[in-house]
């Protein structure tokens, strides 16, 4: 599976690619920013971030997307620029019918290196010695970009591989046997 992982922003807007399933090892294939300059309106800076985010799906074509779910932090235009760019993102992948995932700053912490609170210095440390790298992608968005498809394939890909299990099984499974009603049978003398 290749998973692209975006860790919005209007200033730099993180993305990274991975190949991998569980339980093989992950290969990095590209991290890198969007940026946009904070002096352009929020109009032309959602646009070049929408442009970006199309240049990477057509030059890395990945089964799924991953991007942070935003949350409050304490800076409001800072929540909304992030929100934007999320928003941005999810609309590119959707427009394509890639699925899209949303997982917690906590969760790709604790998925990367053990620790919901873990720093960007440590992820940082953590997504080179996975993928075998002689250091951390820069800059740190990009680092965290790829974080965030680490997380998809050990836990979103996992998730959804059960969840289809899951819908196989259902739909392959006999009916319970209160459901099965025997078809009722002709009395003599009585048309079928």
């Amino acid at each position: 599976m290749r998973v692209l992982g975006i860790d919005p922003g209007l200033t730099r807007c993180g993305v990274g690619v991975v190949d991998g399933a569980p339980g093989r090892p992950p290969v990095l294939a590209a991290a890198g920013v969007i940026r946009t300059p904070s002096e352009d309106d929020l109009p032309e800076r959602l646009l070049a971030v929408e442009r970006g985010m199309e240049e990477w799906l057509d030059e890395h074509a990945p089964d799924a997307v991953a991007v942070e779910r935003v949350f409050a932090q304490h800076n409001l235009s800072t929540v909304m620029g992030t929100a934007q760019a999320s928003a941005v993102a999810m609309v590119c992948a959707a427009r394509r019918g890639l699925p899209v995932a949303l997982h917690t700053p906590s969760e790709v912490k604790a998925a990367v290196t053990g620790s919901g609170r873990a720093d960007k210095a440590q992820i940082g440390a953590m997504v080179a010695r996975i993928l075998r790298l002689s250091g951390p992608p820069r800059p740190a968005d990009a680092a965290d970009a790829v974080a965030l498809c680490l997380c998809h394939i050990w836990r979103g890909g996992a998730q959804e591989q059960l969840a289809r299990a899951r819908a196989a099984a259902r739909t392959r499974a006999p009916a319970p046997a209160a459901a099965r009603v025997p078809a009722p049978v002709p009395r003599k003398g009585t048309a079928p």
